[in-house]
């Protein structure tokens, strides 16, 4: 770890949220290079003597540099082969008329998706550059006609097929082209706008969002009587128009802690479970408002005395952890033919989950990509970095890749969240009927296999 990092790091930030000035690494670089040669013209024995104590010193730390370099490039090389010579499919998933089914439905379909296979061991993983699965829930609305998929490794298309049949019976499952790829895509013939979503509640993924619990839909509702969060979402994604397409992606896979990135007590990986323990104690030592023994003069913890918000959010925090946990990476892109851009879609996209938001829990909040820029006139050279940035946002979501290089959580591995299978559920399901988006297509009957007794 660099000393100051986070110090660094806060400066940084404060800069570009307070001033709106970025310091990006290549300005850096070469003001850097500038300071050495002035530094050089006007002490020229200082840095010399700098100089030739870091050449003299480099069979110490050289070696360090190489290798580490040199392993971390192997790794991508190597898992780079591995996802290359997976086959890929995406699936469309086409809801019929008389849906009734509730969030609970999809909630028991991703638990079946909570696999780790194929990181055995360090050989699979560090030779052959093997990973476990991933997927993709994804809201596509191809200008206001909405579409659900998700996208999986080919492989696993029947064990999909067999439990989305299991658990909304009446559905279509079908094979579908790739629609990313439908449309150039390009800056040249499309405006482009995207970014990624993260928890609001920074270091916080065991405080859960606001599931569909809350919202009362894990028990029997009467139709005129439902509030799905879900309807908000879709009703604006079908309000596009043509020329105009939204894509919705939320790449998962199982939680193993890699965001961690370090060991809990028992030596073993830190997961959002040791995380969720940590939130729980902090909350607890809150409620104990210590005083101070008349005899003694001490100060003494107090007997604990939460309030109801506090009771309520402990309540939350262990149901969430006692659910399965996936690493979870969402990205949304706007795209729009020349003439059809509408700015007014980016503030939308912003505010895209606030159903899902609750004060004093989390919520997902819109972070990255093009809203890494604020448009001040000193932003020299913005618009063709912002062109680039788009280009690789496209060919990021194409590729739906969060987790591994080139796309590896966009900056860190720290900018994935943390989500349980309620929580995943609440914000990718297939709406019941009680939901009437004009653009949402569904089957006009539901389709179901002949029986197997039946003579032929």
């Amino acid at each position: 770890m660099i000393p100051f990092f986070e110090t660094i790091v806060g400066w940084r930030d404060f800069l570009k949220d307070k001033y709106g000035i970025r310091l990006e690494p290549r300005p850096l670089f070469i003001l850097g290079l500038v300071l050495l040669f002035m530094s050089y013209v006007f002490m020229p024995s200082v840095v010399s003597l700098a100089l030739s104590l870091a050449l003299f010193l480099a069979p110490v730390w050289l070696p360090f540099l190489l290798i580490g370099g040199a392993v971390k490039v192997w790794l991508i090389w190597r898992r780079g082969e591995f996802i290359a010579s997976q086959k890929y499919i995406l699936l469309e998933i086409r809801p019929p008329r008389n849906l009734v089914k509730t969030p609970l439905a999809m909630e028991a379909f991703l638990s079946t998706l909570h696999l780790g296979p194929g990181e055995g061991t360090w050989y699979v993983r560090w030779i052959k550059g093997a990973v476990r699965p991933w997927w993709s829930l994804e809201i596509a609305s191809l200008e206001g006609q909405v579409h659900f998929y998700i996208w999986t490794k080919a492989g696993f298309r029947r064990m999909i097929e067999t439990q989305l049949y299991a658990q909304y019976p009446g559905i279509q499952v079908v094979e579908a082209l790739d629609y990313t790829r439908l449309i150039s895509a390009t800056t040249e013939d499309y405006g482009i706008w995207g970014c990624d979503f993260k928890h609001t509640a920074k270091k916080q993924d065991a405080l859960p969002i606001k599931t569909y619990v809350e919202y009362g839909l894990d028990k029997a509702q009467k139709e005129p009587e439902q509030v799905d969060p879900l309807a908000n979402l879709i009703e604006f994604m079908g309000s596009v128009g043509k020329g105009e397409y939204l894509w919705l992606q939320m790449v998962f896979r199982m939680h193993k802690g890699e965001k961690y990135d370090k060991l809990n007590a028992a030596g073993k990986a830190y997961t959002w479970v040791d995380e969720a323990k940590e939130l729980v104690d902090k909350i607890r030592k809150e409620t104990r408002e210590p005083y101070k023994d008349p005899v003694s003069g001490k100060e003494i913890p107090g007997f604990p005395n939460p309030t109801k918000g506090q009771i309520e959010k402990i309540a939350a925090i262990e149901r969430n952890v006692s659910k399965q946990g996936f690493d979870v990476g969402m990205r949304c892109i706007y795209l729009a033919r020349e003439g059809y851009f509408n700015p007014v879609v980016i503030s939308q996209m912003n505010a895209l989950f606030n159903p899902f938001n609750s004060a004093g829990w989390n919520g997902i909040g819109a972070s990255d990509w093009m809203r890494h820029f604020d448009d001040y006139p000193w932003e020299i050279g913005a618009e063709k970095l912002k062109n680039t940035y788009r280009r690789l946002l496209v060919e990021a979501f194409r590729r739906r890749q969060f987790f591994f290089e080139p796309f590896g959580f966009g900056i860190s591995p720290k900018d994935t969240m943390v989500m349980s299978t309620e929580e995943l559920a609440t914000v990718f399901h297939i709406p019941s009927r009680a939901v009437e988006t004009p653009g949402l297509g569904r089957i006009q009957s539901a389709t179901g296999e002949a029986p197997p007794n039946l003579p032929v």
